[in-house]
């Protein structure tokens, strides 16, 4: 008997680049309608993701390598609909150059609010 063996795979961006992956927003409208798949994208301008990855001084993921990109890790951001080049084995995964995103969004619960 053979054991097959998943292969992992890490992306480690060079330059002024990040690794977002892609957070999608529930299929409904704001008046609780569910809406076709896609439709809601066509009409969006920018996309919401949270940085998974950044670029390092040193091509390693040890905490001693210096995060170059200027965007902290696990940040929330938003990026152009049409930015970034999607990782072809995984749709959810977006390459960016740090010009290429708009804001760092911060969350915040209801109860946070004054």
């Amino acid at each position: 008997m053979t054991t097959a063996t998943k292969s992992h795979r890490l992306i480690l961006p060079f330059g002024f680049r990040v690794l977002v992956k892609v957070i999608k927003d529930e299929d409904r409208s704001e008046g609780g309608l569910y809406l076709p798949q896609g439709a809601k994208e066509e009409t969006q301008e920018a996309m919401y993701g949270a940085v998974i990855e950044v670029a390092r001084d040193k091509p390693t993921t040890e905490e001693m390598a210096e995060n170059v990109s200027g965007v902290p890790s696990n940040a929330k951001v938003l990026f152009k609909k049409e930015s970034g080049v999607r990782v072809p084995w995984d749709d959810s995964l977006r390459l960016l150059d740090v010009k290429d995103i708009l804001a760092t969004v911060e969350e915040h619960s209801s109860s946070d609010a004054h």
